[in-house]
Parts: structure tokens; sequence; C-alpha cells
């Protein structure tokens, strides 16, 4: 991001919003997806839970119709010859909360969401577990294959032509934005964050769980993902930019406040919450820096997987985490979020990340599905 920008954003205008995709266990233990969930089996859990007045000036309703509370059903649409889906192969829920002027309120929303989630999913037989790549099945295959239509249609979107990805994978958005923000400084923005994150990821990664057992690295998902799909991207009043990288840096906005969303999506899905403060943090003291110059279109997918395998325990991505940490700690040297740092700052000292306890825990029990059920059990 140019210096002459971050120079007069006030630190206290920044706008926050999350969003989280939510993995299940069914009432026989089985996690739940594709291949033993209907999209009416979620969507009677989110039929029970409550609609907003004035959340549709925030939160994108889409085509289908199914987004029209802060919970809907996540998965993969399937189309006959027009715009409006025919079915849904569902992977979870997705929560999405409103814009907040904190990421202290954007984290309590989401933890308030996730309660009442949580409560209906189990008079439904469901359990939340925290994962962040499918820890059974190893690819998406659409079935019946992709008709004509559905051919056509992904050469409308980058995103799009890799869609059976999301399929497999569990994680958040994290969205910040900025009154002062001008389209241009978004795509800036979002270059900035896309050369910054192999250095970031670590710090999130907690789900090594591949094929019925571990993984041999730190972040399955960042591994697949990262690369074929975008980091970041920053949403413009329209396609002026010129764009076309594969994947996406920008998108058109779809409604008013999606306009200057820049919104990170290369971490791993959080246990609870509370993980996505300091992470929030993170990127907000990056965007105020002024001294990190990088920035790329597209996301750098032979370090994202040089990241995934070895994370801190690899020098290069350590030095590049301290040096975008180091950098984000002093944007945010007399700001409150200065503090939700600190953590960050003892995983890289300490070159671990969540993934390595639960690797420790996973060779203490049976199988992945015991420790699965313990995850699932947790607050």
């Amino acid at each position: 991001m140019r210096t002459t920008t971050t120079q007069r954003v006030d630190p206290a205008g920044f706008r926050f919003g999350i969003e989280h995709e939510v993995a299940f266990l069914d009432r026989r233990r089985r996690f739940a997806d594709f291949t033993c969930t209907r999209f009416a089996d979620f969507q009677r859990i989110v039929d029970t839970l409550p609609t907003y007045a004035g959340d549709a000036a925030q939160l994108r309703v889409g085509d289908a119709g199914i987004k029209r509370k802060r919970w809907y059903v996540e998965g993969f649409e399937r189309f006959l010859d027009q715009p409006q889906p025919v079915d849904c192969v569902p992977k979870g829920v997705e929560i999405r909360t409103t814009i907040h002027p904190t990421i202290a309120g954007a984290v309590a929303e989401l933890d308030a969401s996730l309660a009442l989630l949580r409560r209906a999913a189990a008079g439904r037989g469901y359990t939340r577990v925290a994962v962040s790549f499918n820890p059974f099945q190893t690819a998406f295959v659409p079935d019946p294959a992709l008709n004509a239509y559905e051919r056509a249609q992904r050469k409308s979107c980058p995103e799009l032509q890799t869609a059976e990805i999301t399929m497999l994978t569990y994680g958040p958005d994290l969205n910040l934005s900025h009154p002062a923000f001008t389209p241009a400084d978004v795509v800036d923005a979002a270059r900035k964050l896309t050369a910054c994150s192999p250095f970031m990821v670590p710090f999130s990664f907690r789900s090594p769980f591949y094929g019925g057992g571990l993984w041999p690295g730190l972040s399955p998902r960042t591994f697949v993902r990262t690369g074929a799909r975008p980091a970041a991207l920053g949403y413009v009043p329209d396609a002026a930019d010129g764009r076309s990288t594969r994947p996406s840096l920008t998108r058109v906005a779809r409604l008013p406040a999606e306009v200057g969303r820049i919104e990170f999506k290369a971490f791993d899905s959080g246990a609870t919450p509370g993980d996505y403060a300091p992470l929030l943090a993170l990127l907000k003291g990056v965007l105020l820096d002024t001294t990190l110059t990088a920035g790329t279109d597209v996301p750098d997918r032979d370090q994202h997987r040089r990241a995934a395998r070895h994370g801190f325990d690899d020098a290069v991505i350590a030095d590049g985490a301290d040096t975008v940490l180091t950098a984000a700690q002093h944007a945010l040297r007399d700001d409150v979020d200065a503090a939700l740092l600190t953590g960050l700052r003892a995983h890289l000292e300490e070159r671990s990340t969540p993934a390595h306890r639960l690797m420790e825990r996973f060779r203490a029990v049976p199988t992945l599905g015991d420790l699965l059920e313990e995850l699932a059990a947790a607050p």
C-alpha cells in the first residue's frame, strides 16, 4: 500500500467482520459432509435460527436466496440451464457477522452466533467440530458430472474453476475496511496481504489431518488451497482496474456495504471465535504499516506450500513472519489492539503452532474419530 495513504489513515476508523465455516459430526459420530449429508439436513438447523432486521443492508442474500440469515448452508450449487440453482451439495454452515468498529465486537457477535448454532444443531443430532480440512475425504467429484451450462458458467469467475477445493476446506474470511481507502488503496491492500500471506498463515495452523490420519505437515488446507484460490480479495465499485488474474485479486462489490472491503481468506479455521482476534489485529497492523513494500496479484503457491509443510521451522518462513509481525507491532504500538499480537510473538519464538499440540494428542488416542469427538466436546 502506498505510504501516502497509510500515513493519513486513522487506526480507529477500521471496521471488521468475520465469516466462519462450521463443520459437524452427526448423531452417528460421522463427519457430516457430502458423503452422508443432504442440504435439507443443515437447512432444518438454519430454519430454527433467528432473522435480524437490518442485516440485509450488510449481508448479501445472493441469487439463490439461501443466504437470508447470519447463518446459511455452505456447499456446491448445481444448475440446469439458468442462474437459479436446483440443488446444493452441503459441506457445513457458514456464519457471517455484521460490520463492527472493533475487533472485540466482531468476535463477540460470532461467539453469540456460534452458540446459537451449536444449540440448534444439537437439537438435530449434530455437534460442531473445529477443522480446516475434511479429515477423511481427499477429493470432491461432482455427481452427476458438470453439464454444459455449468461448464460455461465457470468461465465467468476464476474461483468457479476450482470450486471443488472449497468442498474440502473450512476456514474464515476476515474482513477489514476503512473509509479513507480509495478503490486503488483497496487493490494495494489486497496485493500487500497476498504477498505477506505465506508468512502470516502459520500463526493459524490447527488442523493437520488428512485422509483419516495425520498429514505430513501442518496445514493441508494451505497446501491444497492457497495459490489455486486467492489469499486476499479487494471489493471495488466496478471492474475498471482491469485485473483478470487467476485466482482473482479483486471482485466487484454486490451491495454498497461491500465497497472497500478487504477480505483475507488464507487462515486456517479457529477453534474458538477468540482465535480470530489476534489474526485480525495482525492484518490491521500490516495495513497500517508503511515499511512492507512488496505486493503481488497472485499468491506464491510454492511459499504457501513451504509454510504448510514446515511452518516456523522453515527459516525463510520464520524470518518472513518475524518481519511481518514486527512491522505490525510497530504500526499498532499505540493502539488498543497491540496487545493481541503478544501470543503470536510467543508462537513464533517457540516455533510452534496449535497444529503441533493436535499432532501430539492424535498420537495418544486410538483413532482420528476419537480425537474429533474430543474436539467436538470442547467449549
